[in-house]
């Protein structure tokens, strides 16, 4: 599952460019021009990254299941897949081209950045009891480390689906013209936490 891996750093890597844009932006302009859309657009660039990780890895380890390369879990033997891909095996018993395109299809419209979406996601190919081994990994309570990315793919959901506006509570209904504050600082910590998360998950999966 190297090439998943390698998709996510140059994913992240990407993630952090925008972060010194930001920097070399501001360093060459006054405070009159706002830039902090380049820090959300970092953030949003961060999670999405872990997103495609997941589906790539997942995607990757159930056609090695289905070759019986790797182990198959019950998740991966519970996937339904439709009568006309079934058809397709029988014709071409050589390809994992029908299994690849019904994996995409099911998990096309779904996002695996929340921990729960992603722990679905991983049963497909590990029985590993992903959020403890990924906080002994961290060094890190399992609570925690699910708490973390909570917030940031909330933080990432309001940016995406709300333009990052602070609700105006004295009006109750109503949205200020003011967005959520944000800063280099937790952008970085935000960055530099998914690709831990992903690096452990690569770590676990990757064990004998």
């Amino acid at each position: 599952m190297l090439v998943p891996l390698d998709l996510f750093r140059e994913d992240i890597r990407r993630s952090r460019d925008l972060v010194a844009i930001f920097r070399a932006m501001q360093a060459q302009t006054t405070v009159a021009l706002d830039l902090s859309d380049v820090l959300r657009a970092a953030l949003v660039m961060s999670v999405s990254a872990l997103d495609r990780f997941v589906h790539e890895t997942v995607r990757a380890g159930m056609l090695e299941a289905y070759r019986a390369r790797q182990p198959r879990t019950g998740a991966f033997l519970r996937f339904q897949v439709t009568l006309q891909s079934v058809f397709q095996g029988f014709d071409t018993p050589n390809s994992t081209g029908w299994l690849e395109n019904q994996i995409r299809e099911r998990h096309g419209h779904q996002s695996f950045q929340t921990p729960d979406h992603i722990a679905d996601a991983i049963r497909l190919v590990s029985d590993v009891a992903l959020w403890n081994e990924v906080a002994r990994h961290l060094s890190m309570e399992p609570r925690e480390v699910r708490s973390r990315l909570s917030l940031i793919v909330q933080r990432r959901n309001k940016i995406a689906h709300e333009s990052d506006i602070m609700p105006d509570y004295a009006g109750q209904v109503a949205y200020s013209d003011s967005r959520s504050p944000i800063d280099e600082v937790m952008v970085g910590n935000a960055i530099n936490f998914i690709e831990q998360i992903v690096e452990a998950i690569y770590s676990l999966l990757s064990s004998p």
